[in-house]
């Protein structure tokens, strides 16, 4: 006999919202910052975006502004456990925060790409070989 396939394929918090990290609760502001985050994504993320989107990298399945262990990861590829990151000015300022964040995210196995604004913009082709070479590596 097959195993129905469940409705929910992540399971409920208490709050209704689902976790892609099984056992991590997920803080309602952050949430809300997720969704406000693919509302407001910077235009590198929208041109990356427009590729990574419903498979169409090699049929990997990406997520944008995905919660982690707290943190919001610009791209996420659960089947490769690949984070990926564009990074702008902001990046310059908050490096401490990087690291921090960085280090938690390995540390649950996770692998991280940072990509520069400035690649996305005027080298996208090498931009997404990096992530098909990233994510084939981990298959």
């Amino acid at each position: 006999m097959n195993n129905p396939t469940p409705e929910e394929p992540y399971p409920l918090t208490k709050e209704g919202t689902r976790n892609i990290v099984i056992g991590y609760k997920v803080d309602l502001v952050k949430v809300q910052r997720a969704k406000e985050l693919r509302q407001q994504m910077t235009p590198e993320e929208k041109i990356l975006w427009q590729h990574l989107r419903a498979n169409r990298l090699n049929g990997f399945h990406f997520r944008r502004q995905q919660i982690i262990n707290g943190f919001i990861a610009d791209f996420y590829c659960h089947a490769t456990a690949l984070v990926i990151e564009v990074d702008g000015k902001i990046h310059e300022q908050q490096a401490e925060y990087d690291a921090e964040r960085d280090k938690v995210l390995l540390a649950r196995g996770l692998r991280l790409l940072r990509i520069k604004n400035e690649e996305v913009r005027h080298e996208l082709d090498k931009v997404l070989m990096r992530i098909s070479t990233a994510c084939s590596q981990q298959t």
